[in-house]
């Protein structure tokens, strides 16, 4: 069976604050345990008034909390915002408070505005080294002696698994390069999907992990019909166009049609960056995740979705593990 993960951004909802999103993703990740997802990654954003995950490695540390057998981690890290011996601490920490429990996904893209990413301490040349950042922050977390003048402690020898994320070439090289296991932002950038897999996978060479390791991001609305899925999935849409517009805000209310508040050429553009996308009903879904997965053959699928109803967002993620169960 292919392994089926989610990624949760802790969505805030419209007329709901971060304590209700936070108290949200704490309830998902449960029940997400519950129906055999194997990780639970979060991702870093900052400056961002609809998503409360900013502070990554913490929110993390609740979710391994206050579950016991699930794989949690970052989907991801935005390491130009960080030095690598504070990530390799932060998250040998959880490694060392809960063991083979914790990954290590680690971006190139800061995540934020430029206002922000100096607020950060940070600058763009951050970017610049990010293949240089990965490599040293993966050595903090391996073994190390007395020898070494800077250790991560807790960290070293804790061998955190580590990710590389990507939505260009530039991430499926790298990965390829440094034999790690890679995630493809599918989910919202998938224009070089197929470029970066056939490259990752040709260029691969044996290293901390021995052969490729491919996750592919899908997005998921699942309802009991065709037509809900439809609409829960405008809410959505409307964010990634507020996103793109430059006027991010909370995630908005579900609409009866998308179509209503965008022109046509928003609404092409949109449903073009979230083409990777399974809809509708449970068959309908089950039709969407096999055509992905037979196309692009994954090592494990990570399911996401931005859905403003709570209670509507669990019956999403369960139909989508029953469903992943059934044709994997």
């Amino acid at each position: 069976m292919i392994p089926y993960s989610l990624l949760d951004l802790a969505p805030i909802p419209s007329g709901q604050t971060a304590a209700d999103a936070l108290r949200h993703s704490l309830d998902l990740a449960q029940h997400a345990e519950r129906w055999g997802y194997h990780r639970y990654w979060l991702a870093e954003h900052h400056n961002s008034r609809g998503i409360a995950s900013s502070a990554t490695a913490v929110l993390i540390g609740q979710v391994l909390a206050v579950t016991r057998t699930i794989r949690v981690g970052s989907g991801g890290i935005m390491l130009p915002n960080h030095a690598p011996l504070v990530v390799a601490e932060q998250f040998g920490t959880l490694a060392t408070l809960y063991p083979d429990r914790v990954d290590l996904g680690l971006g190139r893209a800061p995540g934020t505005d430029m206002n922000t990413m100096r607020a950060l301490r940070r600058g763009m040349s951050g970017a610049d080294r990010f293949p240089e950042e990965v490599v040293e922050l993966i050595g903090f977390l391996q073994d190390s002696d007395d020898a070494q003048p800077v250790r991560a402690i807790p960290g070293e020898g804790t061998n955190v698994p580590v990710w590389i994320l990507g939505s260009s070439l530039f991430g499926a090289q790298l990965a390829g390069q440094l034999g790690l296991p890679y995630a493809f932002a599918s989910h919202f950038a998938p224009d070089a999907l197929e470029e970066a897999l056939a490259l990752y996978r040709h260029r691969f060479q044996p290293g901390i992990t021995q052969t490729p390791r491919f996750m592919l991001a899908v997005n998921v609305f699942a309802a009991d019909t065709d037509s809900e899925a439809t609409r829960l999935r405008t809410s959505m849409q409307q964010g990634f166009l507020n996103l793109r517009k430059g006027s991010p805000g909370p995630l908005p209310a579900p609409v009866s049609d998308f179509r209503d508040l965008a022109t046509e050429a928003e609404v092409r553009a949109v449903n073009h960056a979230l083409r990777i996308t399974a809809q509708g009903s449970r068959d309908t879904v089950r039709e969407d995740l096999s055509m992905l997965i037979a196309r692009y053959k994954p090592d494990e699928v990570i399911l996401t979705g931005m859905i403003h109803d709570h209670a509507a967002r669990l019956k999403s993620f369960e139909i989508a593990a029953d469903v992943m169960r059934d044709i994997t």
